[in-house]
């Protein structure tokens, strides 16, 4: 599997790139697995690096982002697998959302300067509880509803009840807006999601700290 390096890619881009995908975790909102880890241990869930990680977890969280369960059930599963059935929604939410840290400065900018000169997608797993999260953070912080100003369209997991890496999630994108999968370019901080895009044909970029998308479209 081979992603591009950063002078590569804008060679690319300046060449060929007519559309780009973005990834939000860790590309645009800056998340923290650990503080997430850290906050279920205290639940009194063990094994958390098998139970939630970067690159795996259990199935419970598949099934949130993909819609095939609601937050009332996910909160039963939190509950069910902590062997805490007294632990209330708030609690369960407090814990759920430390994960999500919040945008980097300048990233908004970026975003539509770079929308002015190609066509731009959002396609992140998420689900309900997050979103919620994330929306009344950008209305708090930046007076924004939501982050439709920054992309032609969005793709949210639990929304469209698909999830990264499956590719069917990619090919909707792709079908949907007629995209040409050479023209164009997926961002993402996860290996496994960038395997499967690589597979289909689409120009790839794996986000790795200290890396930025800010670094990467520097001078545009």
């Amino acid at each position: 599997m081979a992603f591009f390096m950063s002078k590569n890619l804008m060679e690319k881009i300046d060449k060929s790139i007519k559309n780009i995908i973005f990834d939000y975790g860790n590309v645009i909102f800056t998340i923290d697995f650990k503080r997430t880890q850290k906050a279920f241990e205290d639940l009194g869930i063990t094994k958390v690096d098998s139970f939630f990680s970067h690159k795996s977890h259990d199935s419970l969280f598949d099934d949130f982002e993909t819609g095939s369960i609601s937050s009332e059930e996910f909160r039963h599963g939190i509950r069910k697998i902590s062997g805490k059935i007294e632990l209330t929604d708030k609690q369960i939410d407090d814990t759920w959302n430390s994960l999500l840290i919040g945008v980097t400065s300048g990233n908004h900018e970026l975003l539509l300067k770079i929308k002015e000169k190609y066509r731009t997608f959002l396609l992140s797993n998420i689900n309900e509880i997050h979103l919620k999260f994330i929306n009344n953070y950008l209305k708090t912080e930046f007076g924004l509803e939501g982050n439709e100003g920054f992309f032609e369209k969005i793709y949210y997991s639990h929304l469209v009840g698909k999830r990264k890496p499956n590719k069917e999630i990619f090919e909707q994108v792709l079908n949907e807006n007629n995209l040409k999968k050479e023209e164009t370019l997926f961002i993402d901080d996860s290996p496994q999601h960038l395997k499967t895009a690589t597979d289909l044909g689409l120009n790839t970029y794996l986000i790795t700290y200290p890396d930025t998308i800010q670094n990467l479209f520097k001078g545009l």
